[in-house]
């Protein structure tokens, strides 16, 4: 999938001096909280992370709370959708006015009424709601299907404690 990207830095992560007996943990502890939220520094989500420590010797920083910063060497897994590039994802819902898509088991996409070809019409019926392709009777889109896309826009969305991508898209044919 071309929004996953590896990316490499060098970076000088915090610690606090009662970590010092394992500072190899520590790192991979503050690590581990940029994992699934947006890092503007990165363009990108944090999906998963491999570091090495750069160099034995670290510098205390100034202050009241002498934390000494570790030089790190990080490889990084990152969700990074740009304007026209194509995902994949798993129709969780539909409704008249949007079709609401997961892509990679962990990312909201929302493709609303207006970005939905006009070949497909929406029915709503016993079995579920679906979308279906007026030309090719057997294109349905329905909850559980999978189907592709290009990203138009994204947007950062703020929550009162963490933070996401909200992307609007343009389908482009089913899976």
């Amino acid at each position: 999938m071309e929004a996953l990207r590896q990316a490499e830095a060098k970076l000088t992560v915090y610690v606090h001096p009662s970590n010092a007996a394992d500072v190899g943990r520590a790192v991979a502890q503050q690590l581990s909280t940029l994992l699934y939220s947006y890092e503007e520094r990165f363009d990108g989500v944090m999906l998963a992370h491999e570091f090495s420590l750069e160099s034995v010797k670290s510098q205390i920083m100034n202050g009241l709370i002498p934390y000494f910063g570790v030089p790190v060497h990080a490889k990084l897994l990152l969700f990074s959708p740009q304007p026209d590039m194509i995902l994949e994802g798993k129709v969780e819902m539909l409704g008249k006015e949007s079709i609401h898509v997961i892509v990679l088991g962990l990312f909201s996409a929302a493709i609303m009424s207006n970005e939905i070809p006009e070949k497909f019409k929406f029915k709503r019926r016993g079995d579920g709601s679906k979308f279906i392709s007026q030309s090719e009777k057997l294109n349905v889109i329905k909850k559980g299907s999978m189907i592709r896309f290009s990203v138009k826009r994204y947007d950062l969305i703020w929550f009162s404690s963490c933070q996401a991508k909200d992307i609007s898209v343009d389908i482009l044919f089913l899976v």
